[in-house]
């Protein structure tokens, strides 16, 4: 059933354009763990978002093959700047050339490393964050990013449902599962921000800074 309404959904949306149909056909023949790579549904909605926060600073935490980062540069203004980060240098010179053939290649600026040590030598406020990286690792990057996270601006964290493991009985263990559970415990307690979760895929977590 939900195949079926995957196929729907794809066909009463917006259509995936080119660069990015070719990325997906390239992560699935290439590349290990293709399921990270967001794809058409996700995408469309991540576009749109974007669109919709109108960011003029995003920061993106996971590159991975360029997907979702070519799907926000898409939906930002002229004169935006996107940061994207990724610990895997094998990638670097694929997604180098994917974003130098976008049409948004003046906006996108690739950063290979660890982003734990990465975004704190990036300068200024963020309006928007893309977190998609080590899900072990949530949480720090959440500490690490709200405090420069302008008031109105958006964390998107995506995988936030992992499968549905983190409703199961009895919790899993392992640590990844772990590490997106006590995200979403900590977000949902925090303060500061108000949160709402879209259970598209493996979960999108919309988190407002207020």
């Amino acid at each position: 059933m939900q195949n079926q309404l995957d196929e729907y959904i794809a066909s009463h949306i917006s259509p995936e354009p080119d660069i990015l149909a070719r990325t997906y056909r390239h992560t699935h023949l290439y590349h290990l763990y293709p399921r990270m790579c967001s794809g058409h549904i996700q995408g469309r909605l991540l576009k749109m978002l974007t669109a919709m926060i109108s960011p003029m600073r995003v920061l993106e935490l996971g590159a991975f093959t360029g997907y979702s980062a070519l799907c926000m540069a898409e939906g930002m203004p002229e004169g935006s700047e996107l940061h994207t980060v990724e610990i895997d240098d094998e990638l670097e010179d694929e997604l180098l050339q994917r974003f130098a053939s976008s049409p948004y290649a003046g906006r996108i600026h690739l950063h290979i490393g660890d982003a734990m040590d990465i975004v704190p030598r990036l300068e200024g406020e963020w309006d928007m964050v893309f977190m998609d990286a080590n899900k072990r690792h949530y949480t720090q990057y959440f500490h690490m990013i709200l405090p420069r996270l302008r008031r109105g601006g958006y964390i998107l964290a995506d995988n936030t449902l992992w499968d549905g493991k983190v409703a199961a009985t009895p919790p899993p263990s392992d640590p990844q599962s772990r590490g997106i559970m006590e995200f979403n415990d900590i977000v949902a307690a925090c303060p500061e921000v108000e949160v709402a979760i879209i259970p598209v895929r493996d979960g999108l977590s919309l988190i407002r800074k207020l």
